[in-house]
């Protein structure tokens, strides 16, 4: 724990002497009623803010979910990749050290190991992150993360894979989520804009480690970023 604190430490040391090379926010709003645990149907309001800089890359999230029964919860991560090379080649965009700071209503995770992006055909990105997870309330596991994102004529297709290994009281589980959208910005006076109309949908099997919880939940999905 103390080695991964400290890596994530400088992970944040780093982020704030560094030369930015390109970022990007935006607000998300979903709406869906397929939800598993708790009230099936829910709002959530996201901010996101992703950076490349001179000694990697970030990526931060922060959820605000609120129930139809009146409940809400505040989720958020924050995952900085240390670049440990300039080497490339025609596949591969640069190796990492990743890391990845889970934080909730009353409990932190925290995730390091190697991290990879690759160079596929048709895709903007496309990472792979292995982790070792060191859980607030239950044993340590493992982690595999893919991200990408990628146009599909004048759609855009994007999201995350994440499964993470069984461990002691925790089933393993998989996290297929991904958003089909489509830029109205030009149509509605926005001009250069981003403002996404489409769908988030949610493929997530032993939810929350939780065996047999299996959630399938389209969302609607309205995206801006600034």
């Amino acid at each position: 724990m103390k080695t991964l604190t400290a890596t994530f430490g400088l992970a944040l040391c780093a982020s704030a002497q560094a030369k930015i090379i390109w970022q990007d926010a935006s607000l998300t709003y979903l709406n869906g009623s397929e939800y598993e645990l708790g009230d099936n149907d829910r709002q959530v309001f996201t901010f996101e803010h992703t950076a490349a800089t001179s000694w990697g890359d970030s990526f931060l999230f922060v959820d605000r979910i609120e129930s139809d029964n009146g409940f809400t919860e505040t989720y958020g991560e924050l995952s900085p990749r240390l670049q440990v090379t300039d080497w490339s080649n025609d596949w591969i965009s640069g190796l990492y050290v990743a890391t990845t700071w889970e934080f909730g209503d009353g409990f932190n995770n925290y995730l390091i190991g190697p991290g990879i992006g690759v160079k596929a055909p048709g895709f903007d990105y496309l990472n792979f992150n292995l982790y070792r997870r060191s859980n607030e309330f239950y044993e340590s596991n493992y982690q595999l993360t893919t991200t990408w994102g990628l146009a599909l004529g004048p759609l855009y297709y994007d999201g995350f894979i994440d499964w993470s290994s069984a461990s002691n009281g925790h089933a393993a589980e998989m996290n297929f989520t991904s958003q089909l959208k489509y830029n109205i910005a030009p149509l509605v006076g926005l001009g250069d804009d981003k403002l996404y109309v489409g769908i988030e949908y949610v493929f997530w099997n032993n939810k929350f480690g939780i065996d047999g919880i299996d959630e399938r939940n389209a969302n609607l999905l309205i995206k801006y970023h600034f």
